[in-house]
């Protein structure tokens, strides 16, 4: 008689670990949302659409309603206007980043990225990247919108530049807090309303829409010290559109007397920490 040999059993693939396969794995999973916003059009056309009527309400509703210096020119609020537009357009991104998230854990793909050799955080890495890439895309229009609309830029090109990446650096640290709230919610709807309600109140207590100069002293201190002010203030300097008699802070709050330096560091200070909270909720959510 001859024995009959039996097969070790198949140890579950791991990660092999390191940078260079986490960038990798990041990449091929950024790759795959891309691919299905790009069949799935709407979710880009909707994502332009509310930017857009921001712009063009904004302008044309408000424009000669709201004094910028002491004037009511429509011309200087459109240049005092885009940048908070713009940085609105990118921290919104945040719902529907929590959203897609939340859809994949409802639809229990993320149990199927789990029986894959790849790295843990990977999953969250693509995501964001690839919402870094259509928030760029919707950026790229709205600035051709704001174009026809009146506004314009007063520095050169590269400052210019220098300006929106400002901006989306805002946007991918965002991205971050949707994640966490994509995995620590049950139901994309879910994600989508807590990824959008604590977004109103930051965007609007801020010097975005109109001078802080106009808000009650207590507000004053919150505004001028909200990374989402910094970050308008800075792409505002950068765009050469600081207005002529708006004082670049009322308390004198550091953030607004060095916007850009300040911007930049509360922006990796929300990818530093949301990062981490997110990778760790993933890998609990994932056991």
């Amino acid at each position: 008689m001859s024995a009959i040999a039996k097969d070790a059993p198949t140890p579950a693939p791991r990660p092999s670990g390191g940078v260079t396969q986490s960038v990798k794995d990041s990449l091929v999973v950024a790759k795959r949302n891309l691919i299905r916003m790009t069949r799935i059009p709407e979710m880009v056309i909707f994502g332009l659409i509310q930017p857009i009527m921001f712009v063009v309400l904004f302008t044309y509703v408000f424009g000669g309603s709201i004094s910028i210096g002491g004037s009511t020119d429509p011309q200087l609020y459109k240049e005092f206007l885009m940048a908070g537009i713009f940085a609105q357009t990118v921290t919104f991104a945040t719902a529907g980043a929590g959203a897609g998230i939340a859809d994949d854990m409802h639809k229990g793909l993320i149990d199927r990225f789990r029986s894959l050799p790849m790295a843990r955080g990977a999953v969250l890495t693509g995501r964001t990247l690839a919402d870094l890439v259509q928030t760029t895309l919707t950026l790229v229009v709205l600035a051709g919108v704001a174009l026809l609309v009146g506004w314009r830029t007063h520095e050169n090109i590269g400052k210019v530049i220098c300006g929106f990446l400002l901006l989306l650096l805002l946007g991918y640290a965002f991205s971050w807090i949707g994640a966490l709230i994509g995995l620590s919610v049950r139901t994309p709807e879910a994600a989508t309303s807590g990824g959008l309600i604590w977004l109103f109140p930051l965007t609007f207590i801020s010097n975005a829409f109109v001078p802080v100069t106009g808000m009650p002293t207590f507000l004053q201190h919150v505004a001028e010290w909200n990374p989402f002010s910094a970050t308008v203030a800075g792409a505002r300097e950068l765009f050469g559109n600081t207005m002529p008699g708006v004082p670049k802070s009322v308390t004198g709050a550091w953030p607004m007397e060095h916007p850009i330096i300040a911007s930049i560091i509360w922006s990796v200070l929300i990818i530093v920490v949301f990062r981490t909270l997110a990778v760790r909720k993933y890998r609990s959510a994932a056991t």
